[in-house]
C-alpha cells in the first residue's frame, strides 16, 4: 500500500501568528473540556452497587450464613427470587435442617418470602428461571440433587407464588456420579447428569443443557415431553464437556456455554453446528439482551463479557473478585443475572454467597449496560 504524505507551505502572516501562539505570546484560554476527573478504578462499570442490599435470613447467626447463592431471577423490581445451596458454615458444611433454599427478596433487598414448604425437593438449587413468553410466569428451577436428602436430579415448575408445583421432570434412578452418568452415553429423556441450564422458546418448548455429567442439550415441548437433542462429550465440533449457560438469538440460534472447553458454540435451532468461539475462559451463562448483545459470565475472570453476535468482544464489566463482601459489588465466581424492568442488574455470586444489585449511573453509556432479557417474536 502506498502512503501519500502532503506537505503544506504556509504563508508568512500565518507563520507568524502560530509562532506567536507558541511562544506563549497569546492571551487566549485553551476551551475547556470538562472537569478532570482524579482517581477511581472502574471496578463496577456504568453502574453503581447499592451498599448492603444481601441481606442475612433471620435464621442466621454467628456460625450459619448463607451457602452459594447460585440462582436470580427476576419477576419485578420489587419482586426477585433467589436460589442458595441452603445455610452452611465457614468450613461449607451445611446445617441439617436448612431451609434457605429459595427466597424472595423486594426491591431492598428483605426477605418476603421463602419457599421452605418445598425444602425436601431441595438440596442445589442450580438456576431460577421465569419464561418472558408465559402470562401466568411460573418458576422453572434445575435442582442438581443429592446432598443429605438425597434429592433427585431434576426440573421443577412452580406456580408464580409458589403455592403449587405444577411440573417436575424426573427419573428416580439418576446416576450417583459422574463415572456413572458418563458411562451411559445414551441417557434417558429424564436420566439427568447433573442438570445445569434453561432457556425459552415462544411457543413454550424449552432447552435444557444437561449439563455437568452429561453432554448434550435436550429440547421439551410445553408439557415437558421429549422432542429431540444433541451434542456429546468431547471438545470437537458439537460436543461438550459440562454445559452451563443457553441462549436464543433472534434467528433461533442457540448459544452454548461449553464450560471445561472455555468457549462458546453456535448451533441451529435443529442443533447443526454452526461455528465455536474460543478462548472465552470459563463460560458458566450466556444471556442474550433486547440489544443482541451476548453477555457472558465468567466465573474465573469475575466478569460479564459482551459479544455482537459475530462473537466479537465489545466490553467488559466487573474486572475484580474474591472479596468476600467486602465491597458493594464485588463478584466472587458470578452465577447467574438478570436485568429487571427499570434497569437494574443483579448478579449471582456463587462462591461469595451474596446477590448484589447494580443501578446504572446517571448519563451511564447504555453500550455499556446489560439490557433486558431478548423477547423473540411468536
Amino acid at each position: 500500500m502506498r502512503i501519500r504524505r502532503r506537505v503544506y507551505q504556509l504563508s508568512a502572516p500565518i507563520a507568524l501568528a502560530l509562532a506567536a501562539a507558541c511562544s506563549g505570546g497569546s492571551d487566549a484560554t485553551p476551551a475547556s473540556e470538562g472537569p478532570v476527573v482524579k482517581g477511581g478504578d472502574d471496578r463496577t462499570g456504568e453502574y453503581i452497587a447499592v451498599e448492603n442490599w444481601w441481606k442475612p435470613a433471620p435464621d442466621h447467626d454467628d456460625v450459619w450464613g448463607w451457602g452459594q447463592v447460585s440462582a436470580v431471577a427476576v419477576d419485578n423490581p420489587d419482586r426477585i427470587i433467589v436460589g442458595i445451596w441452603g445455610d452452611r458454615d465457614v468450613e461449607n458444611r451445611e446445617r441439617v435442617g436448612s431451609s434457605n433454599y429459595l427466597v424472595v427478596v423486594d426491591g431492598d433487598g428483605n426477605i418476603t418470602e421463602n419457599w421452605s414448604q418445598w425444602d425436601s425437593l431441595f438440596n442445589k438449587p442450580h438456576q431460577v428461571y421465569i419464561s418472558p413468553y408465559d402470562p401466568e410466569r411460573h418458576v422453572w428451577v434445575v435442582e442438581r440433587g443429592l446432598g443429605m436428602r438425597d434429592v433427585n436430579m431434576q426440573i421443577l415448575k412452580f406456580t408464580n407464588d409458589g403455592s403449587e408445583l405444577v411440573m417436575q421432570l424426573v427419573d428416580p434412578d439418576h446416576p450417583r456420579t459422574r463415572a456413572d452418568a458418563r458411562a451411559n452415553p445414551n441417557p434417558g429423556p429424564y436420566t439427568y447428569g447433573d442438570p445445569a441450564v434453561l432457556a425459552f422458546f415462544p411457543n413454550g418448548d424449552f432447552l435444557l443443557g444437561d449439563g455437568y455429567w452429561n453432554s448434550r442439550i435436550v429440547r421439551y415441548n410445553p408439557d415437558g415431553e421429549f422432542l429431540m437433542e444433541f451434542g456429546e462429550l468431547g471438545d470437537g465440533p458439537g460436543q461438550f464437556d459440562l454445559v452451563h449457560g443457553v441462549a436464543i438469538d433472534r434467528d433461533h440460534r442457540i448459544y452454548v456455554g461449553d464450560r471445561s472447553n472455555n468457549r462458546i458454540q453456535v448451533f441451529t435451532e435443529e442443533g447443526e453446528f454452526i461455528e465455536e468461539w474460543p478462548d472465552v475462559t470459563d463460560p458458566v451463562g450466556v444471556f442474550i439482551d433486547e440489544d443482541e448483545s451476548v453477555w457472558v459470565i465468567s466465573a474465573r475472570l469475575n466478569r460479564l463479557l459482551k459479544y455482537n453476535t459475530q462473537g466479537e468482544l465489545q466490553y467488559y464489566l466487573g474486572a475484580f473478585g474474591g472479596t468476600r463482601g467486602g465491597f458493594a459489588g464485588g463478584l466472587s465466581r458470578p452465577h447467574q443475572m438478570d436485568v429487571d424492568q427499570d434497569g437494574n442488574l443483579y448478579i449471582a455470586s456463587w462462591d461469595g454467597g451474596w446477590m448484589d444489585k447494580f443501578v446504572p449511573r446517571p448519563n451511564a453509556d447504555p453500550d455499556k449496560l446489560v439490557g433486558r432479557p431478548l423477547v423473540l417474536e411468536r
